[in-house]
């Protein structure tokens, strides 16, 4: 039976597995690994040297920077003496970290660099409960308040391995592990409370759906502020043994992904969209016999994964058809991209269009679309491999309730369900109640096969002027189909009729500036196809193609890249307004 504890289980793999790789870092050599045993002794000294300094049970330690082993020691350090962590995105403005240090009363903050210090240093006048700031490797700071990681850690050296091993061993499963903060789509991020149990258990589920072992591999790249990215950096492979590589950074991934090869990827929609339009562009530029091999695969690898994510045997001649598809094509291009190991592929965090699931489905890269939030510990639904559906969130997790209430909203309930929300009993009453269910916010229907779809988002609804309700994410989700869209926002609240911001493919705006007039058109003409499939009232009447995509720079975009319709209408009133101007 596993610990019952994530900095347990740490501690375990350490005695069974001493000398195994748990993870690896890309060093101008290549990549090299810390064992389980050099973990699990690194996160001893970061509990150490927390004492060292003073702090005690229930305190809050915020972590603020990319992905790398500094960031999972302090959180797993912290985690091991009940001390709680709480990331930071490190894409957060100085004025959003000063709300989640103040929130959080945290006197110790770890931060990356030089850059992400000095956003810290910017509001340091308004943070009366930092005491500390601690710098990751490589930087160092003179400041009177500012340690390196190095002399941070050699402050608990007077302490024994044994006194944090008997801490570990004394957590209550029950007691706060872990602060996320939201992302803040709808006001300022509320700190969601998730225990040590919560962790372990959904630890414990996520490994058992994917058959996840101690020879497994992952890219750690998202950030890690985000739950998601904490189970598949943190508590999935401390669960199983699987060994995790840390990209150099989000812009190095790709290049990352091809040198590791990992058997397990998650990325969030975006992520695969990025996927899709780049070998959509090369597969173009194939002609004559190769595009007729390449079109030959496709086909034999949609047949394939159809198959597959039904649970159905492959026949003999479809075998033999896939072999050759194999030799010929998919055993050339997924390597090329990262995926010449990749036996689960996972998209969550925000909606994905089923097209681009079934183009990767078409090369033979099966995407499994999970469907949860902070509040529920990541996972509520998911595909499951040989159980999967494109274009729904999959089936229930075992042992995890979830149920349609009257108004469409989706509740769920379990051991994967949050505490609270940190100093907030008033947002906390509303999202959960007496008997443990957990209030979504999202809207969804299941179908007679327990596939969940979702709907869209109660606080999304756009009601007309005419007073019909409208969820538009079915909408947005029709509207990216098109090879060049890659946001859509569609507008309507209090307005006669539905109209769109549309956003384009970077690797398309040159194509669409060239010739405006039929990139238009095609546009037209995709709004028209989509409005057939809707009732009139969701029609997309007008749309208006940005000058740029949206982003988080301007405030349009959350760290999870989640789309802030309010600072949307704001930015683009007079775009909006112009196409109800008649």
């Amino acid at each position: 039976m596993a610990a019952p504890t994530i900095p347990a289980r740490l501690i375990a793999q350490a005695t069974t597995r001493p000398e195994s790789p748990a993870y690896h870092v890309r060093g101008d050599d290549g990549w090299s690994a810390t064992s389980w045993s050099g973990y699990a002794e690194n996160v001893r000294r970061v509990s150490a040297a927390l004492l060292a300094f003073g702090l005690e049970s229930g305190q809050v330690v915020c972590i603020l920077g990319n992905n790398r082993p500094e960031w999972v020691e302090m959180d797993l350090g912290a985690m091991s003496i009940n001390v709680i962590p709480a990331g930071i995105y490190q894409t957060c403005s100085a004025e959003e970290i000063a709300y989640i240090l103040n929130h959080s009363e945290a006197p110790i903050v770890l931060v990356e660099n030089e850059a992400q210090w000095a956003k810290v240093n910017e509001v340091r006048g308004e943070l009366p409960h930092l005491k500390r700031i601690v710098t990751m490797r490589g930087t160092s700071i003179d400041d009177e308040i500012t340690i390196g990681w190095d002399d941070f850690i050699a402050e608990g050296s007077a302490i024994e391995s044994s006194d944090i091993d008997a801490r570990i061993k004394a957590i209550d499963p029950s007691d706060p592990a872990t602060f996320i903060y939201t992302s803040g789509t709808t006001g300022p991020p509320k700190a969601v409370m998730l225990s040590h149990d919560n962790l372990a258990w959904t630890a414990d589920t996520a490994v058992a759906l994917v058959n996840q072992s101690d020879a497994d591999t992952s890219l750690s790249y998202l950030p890690l502020s985000h739950i998601a990215e904490q189970m598949f950096t943190l508590h999935a492979p401390i669960t199983s043994g699987a060994s995790v590589y840390f990209a150099q950074g989000i812009e190095q991934m790709p290049d990352n992904l091809k040198e590791v090869q990992p058997t397990v990827f998650f990325g969030v929609p975006r992520v695969w969209e990025k996927f899709h339009a780049g070998i959509s562009a090369k597969l173009k530029l194939a002609t004559g016999v190769k595009l007729k091999l390449v079109d030959f695969a496709r086909r034999v690898g949609a047949e394939v994964n159809a198959l597959k994510n039904q649970g159905k045997p492959i026949g003999p001649a479809l075998s033999v058809k896939y072999k050759l598809a194999n030799k010929l094509i998919f055993s050339k291009l997924k390597p090329a991209i990262g995926m010449g190991n990749a036996r689960i592929c996972v998209s969550g965090a925000a909606p994905i269009a089923p097209d681009v699931l079934e183009f990767m489905a078409s090369l033979d890269v099966t995407i499994l679309e999970v469907y949860g939030q902070s509040e529920g510990s990541g996972p509520t639904t998911f595909n499951i491999p040989g159980r999967t559906q494109f274009g729904t969130v999959g089936v229930r997790l075992n042992g995890v309730d979830v149920k349609i209430a009257d108004d469409g909203e989706i509740l769920v309930k379990g051991r994967n369900v949050f505490l609270g929300y940190y100093k907030d009993e008033e947002a906390t009453a509303a999202t959960l109640d007496e008997q443990g269910w957990l209030y979504s916010g999202d809207l969804g229907t299941f179908d007679d096969a327990g596939f969940l779809t979702i709907t869209g988002r109660k606080k999304d609804i756009i009601i007309t002027a005419g007073g019909k309700n409208i969820a538009p994410k079915n909408i947005e989700a029709a509207l990216m189909e098109h090879d060049s869209i890659s946001q859509a926002v569609v507008i309507g609240d209090r307005r006669k009729f539905l109209s769109a911001l549309v956003a384009i493919n970077p690797e398309r705006a040159a194509e669409a500036k060239g010739d405006l007039s039929s990139f238009n058109a095609s546009i037209q003409s995709h709004v028209d196809a989509i409005n057939s499939r809707f009732a009139r009232v969701e029609h997309v009447r007008k749309f208006t193609v940005l000058p740029r995509e949206l982003d988080q720079e301007n405030g349009e975009l959350t760290p999870t890249m989640k789309i802030k319709r309010r600072i949307v209408n704001d930015n683009w009133a007079d775009a909006i307004d112009a196409m109800y101007a008649e």
